[in-house]
């Protein structure tokens, strides 16, 4: 299965999740402060021009290598708010287009992330109204991605799907800085317990949250500290330093990682084209090799020690983290480099 949130609305990707909570969550706050909303309001009040006149006189700010900035840029100026987006040197082209229609400032840096994180940090502190939102350390936003836990648990009871002891659930998430993923992550185990095994995958060129927990330095070190360069097709998994506080506090829920290059992940968007006409950007593809390793790795099978009759029972998800908003273009630019 796929869970396909390459196509949730506003910004068609995992990061809608995440980013659009914590700026709804701080408009929230900032408007109960001003004794302009209660908890007991009808909420739609703040699409209003009387709150967006009221956001107007705040700013947020975020870096991004991309999606995280389309789901923070498009609600913040929805909302009214001043917003800017940081991005790195990996971010699309129509990715910093279609933030500049609405409204939206983008700075753009030909470092990586991590410089671009660093550098709208400082920019933010600057400015006492603004809020920055930060991928690797906030807790919001790490919630916000967290729900995607008991909702999925909804869905697979209403298609009659088990999971327990003796039907497993594995599921496969692409991973950057780790904030979604890790959240995403978080809120399964404490959906399906034990019965849950998340899995990370990373590009080959950018394997910061394996190289974080596998050294347990965490963001204490940088591929590029051992000399790999963070550079792949994969823009969202672009990432060079792990969260430290994601990697913390999922290193014993996850079942482990593993990486794949730019290539195979566009082979695989070429053949999910082909058989099930699903478009998603190659980051999203990241998760769809996880289960041919499973079922392939016999140390990863006896370490766990599942039966075959538990593997037989299993259901495999793999989270489709982005891609629905993706120009026709810039999806044929993708499929041409699959091979046939």
């Amino acid at each position: 299965m796929a869970k396909k949130d390459s196509h949730l609305p506003i910004s068609g990707s995992i990061k809608a999740r995440g980013g659009i909570y914590e700026v709804l969550y701080h408009a929230e706050q900032l408007a109960l402060k001003a004794n302009l909303l209660n908890l007991n309001d009808d909420y739609s009040k703040l699409n209003s021009d009387e709150f967006r006149t009221f956001f107007s006189q705040y700013s947020i700010a975020v870096g991004s290598t991309g999606n995280l900035g389309l789901s923070i840029g498009i609600m913040s100026a929805k909302l009214g708010f001043d917003v800017t987006v940081h991005m790195s040197a990996d971010a699309r082209q129509w990715k910093k287009d279609k933030l500049r229609s609405h409204g939206v400032t983008v700075v753009e840096y030909q470092q990586d992330y991590g410089i671009a994180v660093q550098e709208g940090r400082k920019a933010a502190l600057k400015n006492p109204n603004c809020f920055f939102i930060d991928d690797e350390n906030s807790k919001t936003l790490f919630l916000g991605y967290a729900v995607a836990g008991e909702r999925l648990k909804q869905q697979l009871t209403q298609q009659g799907v088990i999971v327990d002891q003796t039907h497993p659930l594995f599921v496969y998430l692409p991973c950057g800085v780790g904030g979604g993923p890790g959240g995403v992550a978080f809120g399964l185990k404490m959906a399906f317990g034990d019965n849950v095994h998340c899995i990370f995958a990373e590009p080959t060129h950018s394997p910061c949250m394996l190289l974080g927990v596998a050294t347990g330095l965490h963001d204490e070190i940088s591929v590029q500290d051992i000399g790999i360069d963070n550079v792949t097709a994969a823009d969202g998994l672009a990432v060079g330093r792990a969260s430290g506080f994601v990697g913390r506090a999922m290193q014993r829920l996850l079942d482990g990682f593993y990486t794949l290059d730019d290539q195979t992940m566009y082979n695989l968007l070429g053949m999910l084209n082909q058989s099930e006409s699903l478009k998603l950007e190659p980051s999203a593809l990241a998760g769809m090799l996880g289960p041919v390793l499973v079922h392939s790795h016999s140390d990863y099978i006896d370490l766990h020690q599942f039966t075959e009759q538990q593997l037989q029972n299993a259901n495999h998800i793999v989270w489709g983290t982005g891609g629905g908003m993706v120009p026709v273009e810039e999806m044929q630019k993708y499929l041409s480099k699959a091979s046939a």
